[in-house]
C-alpha cells in the first residue's frame, strides 16, 4: 500500500479539567444530575474543546457522495443514477438535510467523491456548493476485485483531510450519499471489528425479503474474495468507498485539529470506525447523534462504545440525524456557561445531613425542582 501521512490526535482524557467541568455543572441551580445526559454532554464538549467555557461555532455539514461498483449485483433497491439525482437535489435545496440545515443556519456543501456523472453536463461544474474531489466514476466491483486501489484509497483519505483542513467553525458533520453504500459499511463493519456479515446487514434503501437475501449472499462472496486483507488501510480500499473513505480522512483531521466529530448514522460511523483503526484517538472527539434502525448499526456503536443522542427510527442518512441532533449541543454549552451557580443565585445548596429533599428549604423556588 502506498504510504499514508496521518497527523497526530491529542487525548482529551484530562481528569483535573473533568473535575472541573463536573463541579461547575454541580454547582447549578438544580439537582445533582437532574439534567441527565445534557450535563455530560457539556462536560464532553468542553473535554473536546479543553475548556470550562465550551462554545460551538459555525458548524459545518459536508455531504460526501460516491458511487459503488458492488451495487450493480442489485444490492440496493434504487438504481445508481440516483445518487447524481440526489446530489443535484442538494444542491437545489430540495433535501431534508437542506431542511433541517437551513433551519439550524448550518453551512451545507456537497462533496464529489466518486459519483459516476459528469456534472458539468448539469450546468453545476461551477456551483459553489459542489466541491470537485472526484477520485474516479465510482468505485469498483469488490465482488472481483478491491473497490479503490491503495492510490485511490490513499487519495480519498487525502482529500478528506483537505476538506477538513479548510473548514470554518468548531463543529464538523459528514453527510453521505452513494447507492450501495450500506453495503460498504456492513463489509467494513464485519471486516474491522470481526462481527458475522448477517449481523451487520439491513435493508438499506428498502429492499423486500428477497433483495435482502441476496444482498447477505453477494457480501459473504465479497468477504470470501478479501478473506486475506487484514490492515485498515488495505481493508478500507478492498471493501469500502470513495466517500466512506474521504470521510475517514475528514474524521481524522478535524479530530487533530481538535473539532467536534458530530456523528449521523450507519454510513458515518463506519467512516470513524476505519478513521479509528487508522489513527487511533480518532474516536474520543464523537459525540454520536443517533441510532439507526440499520441492524449494523447497534454493532457498530457498541464497538465504538457510544450512547447516541437521539432515537427516531432514523435511516435517511445525508447527516440529517447529526443536523437534527445539533440543538443538544448548543443547550448543553448554553448551560455550562449562562445557568446561574448556587452562588450566583444567591440559593443554598443541598446540606449534606439532608438525605429527603433535592435542595435544601429556601425563600427561592425554581420551577420543576
Amino acid at each position: 500500500m502506498k504510504t499514508l501521512q496521518l497527523p497526530a490526535i491529542e487525548n482529551i482524557d484530562n481528569p483535573q479539567l473533568r473535575q472541573e467541568l463536573q463541579q461547575i455543572m454541580d454547582h447549578k441551580t438544580k439537582p445533582l444530575g437532574a439534567l441527565g445526559r445534557l450535563e455530560s454532554l457539556a462536560i464532553k464538549i468542553g473535554l473536546i474543546q479543553g475548556t470550562t467555557t465550551p462554545k460551538v461555532e459555525n458548524p459545518q455539514i459536508r455531504v460526501f457522495a460516491a458511487d459503488h461498483g458492488l451495487a450493480m449485483h442489485g444490492t440496493s433497491a434504487f438504481p445508481s443514477e440516483v445518487t447524481a439525482q440526489m446530489v443535484l437535489n442538494f444542491l437545489n435545496g430540495g433535501a431534508a438535510i437542506n431542511v433541517i440545515a437551513r433551519q439550524h443556519d448550518i453551512e451545507l456543501k456537497v462533496v464529489d467523491a466518486g459519483v459516476a456523472t459528469d456534472f458539468a453536463q448539469f450546468g453545476v461544474a461551477n456551483h459553489p456548493q459542489l466541491l470537485d474531489y472526484k477520485v474516479r466514476m465510482g468505485s469498483r466491483d469488490a465482488l472481483t476485485e478491491a473497490a479503490m486501489s491503495s492510490e485511490e484509497c490513499v487519495q480519498a483519505l487525502q482529500s478528506g483531510m483537505t476538506i477538513a483542513k479548510q473548514l470554518e467553525g468548531n463543529l464538523f458533520i459528514a453527510g453521505e450519499m452513494g447507492i450501495g453504500n450500506t453495503s460498504a459499511a456492513s463489509l467494513l463493519l464485519a471486516k474491522l471489528e470481526d462481527v458475522p456479515i448477517a449481523d451487520c446487514i439491513g435493508r438499506g434503501t428498502g429492499l423486500d425479503d428477497a433483495g435482502l437475501q441476496r444482498k447477505i449472499k453477494v457480501l459473504t462472496k465479497v468477504l470470501q474474495r478479501h478473506e486475506q486483507v487484514t490492515t485498515p488501510l488495505e481493508v478500507l480500499a478492498a471493501v469500502g468507498g470513495l466517500e466512506i473513505a474521504m470521510m475517514a480522512g475528514a474524521f481524522i483531521q478535524a479530530a487533530s485539529d481538535r473539532r467536534i466529530l458530530l456523528i449521523d448514522g450507519f454510513i458515518a460511523s463506519s467512516a470513524l470506525l476505519a478513521a479509528e483503526h487508522l489513527v487511533p484517538g480518532v474516536a474520543p472527539y464523537a459525540i454520536f447523534a443517533h441510532h439507526s434502525v440499520e441492524p449494523g448499526h447497534a454493532k457498530l456503536l457498541s464497538a465504538l462504545d457510544a450512547e447516541p443522542l437521539l432515537d427516531f427510527d432514523m435511516r435517511l442518512g445525508e447527516g440529517s440525524g447529526a443536523a437534527l441532533a445539533y440543538p443538544l449541543l448548543q443547550s448543553a454549552c448554553a448551560i455550562i456557561n449562562e445557568m446561574a451557580s448556587f452562588a450566583d443565585a444567591g440559593i443554598s445548596e443541598k446540606s449534606e445531613s439532608d438525605s429527603q429533599g433535592d435542595i435544601a428549604p429556601v425563600t427561592a423556588t425554581t420551577d420543576g425542582q
